[in-house]
């Protein structure tokens, strides 16, 4: 069965990653283990808190919408950083579990992103011994003001 750690964060219930999983699913049974990083808005004064709060209902939205697909899945709110919240993830593996096949990244565009702008997918691909799959997604349609 394929393992796939999924990052993201205010892209975590666009219709991009929604696709890259189900095209996963339909590939063979696998495992989705989703970590958003209690990163801070880009607007507004926030606590840290707060982001985790927002950061715990974004997951909430998104472990309920992949389950609805059929998606075998856990999550978790990560540090602020992607990087420490991927290593925070990957460390606290059982140890007799299956490694990840596969680390999904997903972010914003370029220009918005400050994952891009801290060039976190090169750093995740130098850093850890598992593939990296990029998708640059537009912000979950729910959450964007009108």
């Amino acid at each position: 069965m394929r393992r796939y750690l999924v990052v993201a964060n205010q892209t975590l219930g666009g219709d991009r990653l929604r696709e890259r999983i189900r095209a996963a699913m339909a590939q063979g049974p696998c495992q989705f283990h989703l970590v958003v990083p209690a990163s801070h808005p880009p607007k507004g004064s926030w606590t840290d808190g707060e982001a985790r709060a927002l950061a715990s209902r974004r997951l909430e939205a998104a472990l309920a919408s992949l389950r609805s697909l059929g998606a075998e899945v856990t999550g978790e709110v990560g540090d602020a950083s992607p990087i420490r919240a991927i290593a925070d993830a990957l460390i606290s593996e059982p140890a007799l579990a299956e490694p990840y096949d596969e680390i999904i990244l997903s972010t914003l565009p370029a220009g918005v992103s400050r994952w891009l702008h801290q060039d976190v997918v090169h750093r995740v691909e130098r850093i850890f011994a598992v593939p990296c799959a990029h998708i640059v997604s537009e912000p979950d349609p729910a959450e964007v003001a009108p």
